[in-house]
Order: structure tokens, then C-alpha cells, then sequence
């Protein structure tokens, strides 16, 4: 980006962690090229006190930014909102803007509850969540394979090719409970998934990666070892991908693709559903 983009401040401002208002705002303003934001999250502002310091650090913003600061916000109670409203900032309650046509089509008034889309009171979901992530944890890098039978889905690939964190995320974020199994020389020599891993076949899923881009990551691990030369990390890779292919595996390349978008398209190909709130 030039040295020379506008800076404008962005708030994220909710009563509760505010990663509802800065997921939402910060798919907004990537559709905006040739702005750079600095983006600042303020959680917990439960009070008109906490609402007056966060109006005070807009206008602060504003002063420095030399521009009005966008700001979204995810704040149930009215009196909040009025308060951010009076700050310089270019304010979008989320919740507001959403509630409303909410109410009118079902029918129904809203709760305007503080904390409720994260509330774990009466709802499974977040015991599910809880659950996926120890059973994630438990299954990381083919520590064990005992349990296996309960995996929602099972990640393959080379070792760095992002199966950890992906499976971290399908935990968190959806309550999958993932396993992954590192793709190693052994099963190379070997032409076949290990005997504990072929009855689960159906719920593999591959990840694959560009060597260049793996060398670079085993690089910052081990440094100048032969677990992250180019010509290893190539070996590996085609390897890993002939295997796949011969055992009917569907995979994906990690090279450029977040894990959100990795997460769903495994949910998407393995036909996974998420647990409902």
C-alpha cells in the first residue's frame, strides 16, 4: 500500500468481546482499496462511563486521523449508542440496523440482551465447542488413534501444511471435531494410509501445499535442516499428492487460501454441518 493512503481509525465497540462488530466491520472495509485503517477494538463497554471513554478516543482519532473515524458497533442499549452518536466518529450500530427488519419479519421482539450471541447459558453449542477443541487437541499430528470412530473429519498432509490450525478452527468455530495425521516418508515407501486410518477413509480430507511456500515455513521452524530443503519439502509434497490420489482422498492446495476458507471447503466437500445456536 503507498506510504501516502489516508488513515482512517476504525472502532470495533461492543458490550461484549466486540468480535461480532469486528468481523462484520472488517468484511466491509476490505471492500475498500487505497484506505488503510488502523483498527482498534474496545470490548466490554457495559456502562455510560466506558461509552464516554470510547467517544473520548474517537475524538481523539478524529484529531489525529484528520477525517471522522468509522466506527461499528454491536451495542444493545439504546442509551450506549447515543453516546458513541455524539462522538465525530461515522458510527454503524450493527445491531440496529439488523434488529429491526428482524423483528418486523418474524414477528417477534428482540431480547436486547448484552452478551447473548455469545451466552453458553442452556446451549449446547458451547459445550460442543469445548468438546471439539480437547478432541482436537487430543488427536493433533497422529498422537493417537485411538478414538478415531468419533472424528467428524480426518486432516492428511505433510507436515506445516496448516492441518493444526484448521482443525483448531473447525473446533471453534463450528464444533467439528477434527483429527489430523502428518503425510511422512514412512508412508511413501509404505503406497498406503496406515492400517488404522483406512476405515476411516470417507472422512479424510487432504491439504497440500506449495513447496516453495512449505520450505519457507519449515525454514522459520528448523533452519537450514533437511527437514525444510527445497528438494524434501518437493519430494514430499508430490508424494503426499500421489498418495492422496491413489487412495481417493479429495485435498486442497493451502498455498493461498485462509483458513476460513480452507475450513469451508472441507465443511462444504465432506457435506459437515455446523451445530446450531
Amino acid at each position: 500500500m503507498p506510504e501516502t493512503a489516508p488513515l482512517r481509525s476504525a472502532f470495533y465497540i461492543s458490550d461484549s468481546t466486540a468480535i461480532t462488530a469486528e468481523t462484520l466491520g472488517h468484511s466491509l472495509l476490505t471492500q475498500f482499496e487505497g484506505v488503510h485503517f488502523r483498527q482498534l477494538r474496545i470490548p466490554f463497554v457495559n456502562s455510560a462511563e466506558k461509552a464516554r471513554e470510547a467517544a473520548s478516543r474517537i475524538e481523539q482519532a478524529a484529531r489525529e486521523d484528520g477525517s471522522r473515524p468509522i466506527v461499528f458497533t454491536t451495542l444493545v442499549e439504546p442509551e450506549l449508542n447515543r453516546i458513541l452518536r455524539g462522538s465525530p466518529g461515522f458510527c454503524i450500530s450493527l445491531f440496529e440496523t439488523f434488529i429491526a427488519p428482524l423483528e418486523a419479519e418474524l414477528g417477534v421482539k428482540s431480547t436486547h440482551t448484552i452478551g447473548r450471541s455469545h451466552s453458553f447459558n442452556d446451549n449446547s453449542d458451547y459445550q460442543d465447542r469445548l468438546e471439539a477443541i480437547n478432541f482436537a487437541l487430543a488427536h493433533d499430528d497422529g498422537v493417537t488413534m485411538s478414538g478415531l470412530d468419533e472424528a467428524n473429519v480426518i486432516l492428511v498432509g505433510v507436515s506445516r501444511c496448516g492441518k493444526t490450525p484448521t482443525s483448531i478452527y473447525l473446533a471453534m468455530q463450528f464444533g467439528i471435531k477434527a483429527a489430523n495425521y502428518p503425510l511422512i516418508p514412512e508412508d511413501f515407501e509404505r503406497g498406503h494410509l496406515p492400517d488404522g486410518l483406512e476405515r476411516f477413509r470417507q472422512r479424510m480430507f487432504g491439504l497440500t501445499i506449495q513447496p516453495e511456500r512449505l520450505q519457507k515455513i519449515r525454514n522459520e521452524r528448523r533452519p537450514n535442516s533437511r527437514y525444510a530443503a527445497l528438494d524434501n519439502c518437493r519430494y514430499e509434497v508430490a508424494e503426499a499428492e500421489r498418495l492422496m490420489r491413489r487412495e481417493g482422498i479429495r485435498w486442497l492446495d493451502s498455498s493461498t487460501k485462509s483458513i476460513e476458507e480452507i475450513s469451508t471447503t472441507i465443511m462444504q466437500e465432506i457435506q459437515l454441518e455446523r451445530n446450531s445456536f
